[in-house]
């Protein structure tokens, strides 16, 4: 009997309660509910702020995450655990294009939204071709070297975001820690769902405490709720249309270079961490990135990719469920139409979003290495070694490069770096004696 396009999703024993959950598994409908939650947590730091980064609206670019998520869910007809958020590798290009002064709505996003499109057919047409062909040419250019290099690198590149993030006073600081510690604190002490909820668990814990210490002792800046109090319950996301500018379009399109590396990174590492071949659904996965960082560019949103904070999160949970993914996308699309969310949401201080930053990015640097080690990678090979550090320095040194009107950030120098080092390196064939 043929296997049906979705898997069908049983219940985990109560015998197995604490065990590894399956792509093809669920556990409980609340638990399920709430590590939905997790994921829109874990998510949400870099979901939010990579538009505020570039100046597109932050509670449109939820609701399109959503849409994405469910978009790619459904081509790769559930096998493949990713929640699809806003990618980093657009904002140095976007903010080229659009000439953002990095404060309050950017008034060219339709330039970058023509851009972004054009990105996203690029990143379609790429997941067609592996489709028909199979992804042998992508791994001879990316192998585990490469992938789980570029993987780490933007858990590396990114961290310098949350440290400053946190770095504006001695008490955002030393709250950033207490943040930290509380995430630990919960992965390594607590038992059960509750560790399993470490994100989520610890950012309340965080959350509590700096509203103790702020708005109770006065300690510092105290939370303001009144924004919270003033927002409606309801209201459509703002769209915004695309403006299709040539030199824009010829800019971005390039981005989806880094999104293949990056989405299949995230394959291999959901793969070596399920202990299943997904290689098959790749093709897929690159066209239903591809897609929907087309519609969200359509809408007014950034470009999206598979999201490496929500691999960290499987990595600690250990439930790889397919269905958490569509919970947490609804829970996003629902999140989008509400204003009163985002005030929600922008009452989380500062130091406490950075706390939970630092641990998240760290996590999904720490996967570029389990990418490596289970792919057991040999650093005795010399290639191996300098393809490894030099990507790895380049990304967390934000190196760019500049060539006329292109030009490329720390993550793009990385990927592009990695690829043709690797290749330039290539050892010829030996070959053999003469008849």
């Amino acid at each position: 009997m043929a296997d049906s396009y979705f898997p069908r999703w049983r219940r985990q024993s109560a015998a197995a309660e604490g065990s590894v959950v399956g792509t093809d598994e669920r556990l409980a409908w609340p638990q399920m509910f709430a590590m939905g939650i997790q994921h829109v947590v874990a998510m949400f730091g870099s979901t939010v702020l990579a538009p505020l980064l570039m100046g597109f609206d932050p509670n449109l670019c939820i609701f399109m995450s959503g849409i994405g998520t469910l978009l790619f869910f459904v081509l790769v007809g559930g096998r493949v655990p990713s929640y699809l958020g806003s990618s980093f590798a657009f904002i140095g290009l976007v903010i080229a294009v659009t000439g953002y002064g990095g404060h309050g709505p950017n008034l060219n996003i339709p330039v970058a939204l023509g851009g972004i499109i054009a990105c996203g057919v690029v990143y379609a047409i790429i997941g067609l071709i592996v489709s028909a062909v199979g992804t042998r040419w992508i791994e001879t250019l990316m192998p585990p070297v490469v992938t789980g290099a570029i993987v780490c690198v933007i858990g590396l590149n990114l961290a310098p975001i949350a440290v400053r993030g946190v770095s504006g006073s001695n008490f955002d600081s030393w709250m950033a820690l207490v943040t930290v510690l509380c995430v630990g604190a919960v992965a390594v002490f607590a038992r059960g769902m509750l560790q399993r909820l470490l994100i989520l668990i610890g950012l309340l814990m965080a959350y509590v405490i700096y509203a103790i210490v702020t708005n109770g002792l006065g300690m510092a800046k105290p939370i303001d709720f009144s924004v919270v109090a003033n927002a409606a319950w309801f209201g459509m996301p703002h769209f915004t249309a695309p403006v299709f500018d040539p030199h824009a379009m010829a800019l971005l399109a390039p981005i989806a270079v880094i999104l293949v590396a990056e989405n299949l990174g995230h394959i291999k590492a959901v793969s070596a961490m399920t202990g299943q071949n997904l290689d098959r659904y790749i093709g897929r996965a690159f066209l239903g990135d591809g897609l929907a960082t087309i519609v969200s560019g359509f809408a007014g949103g950034t470009g999206v990719t598979t999201y490496a904070e929500n691999i960290g999160v499987m990595a600690v949970t250990k439930i790889y469920s397919t269905l958490v993914f569509v919970i947490a996308a609804v829970i996003a699309l629902v999140l989008g139409f509400s204003p009163k969310f985002g005030a929600v949401i922008q009452t989380i201080p500062g130091p406490v979003l950075g706390g939970v930053s630092i641990v998240v990015f760290g996590l999904i640097a720490v996967t570029g290495a389990r990418i490596w080690v289970v792919n057991k990678v040999d650093f005795s090979d010399n290639r191996n070694l300098i393809v490894a550090a030099v990507t790895l320095v380049l990304g967390a040194g934000d190196f760019s490069l500049k060539l006329g009107g292109f030009g490329l950030g720390g993550i793009g120098t990385a990927t592009f770096g990695a690829i043709i080092l690797y290749a330039l390196l290539r050892r010829k064939p030996t070959q053999g004696p003469v008849a």
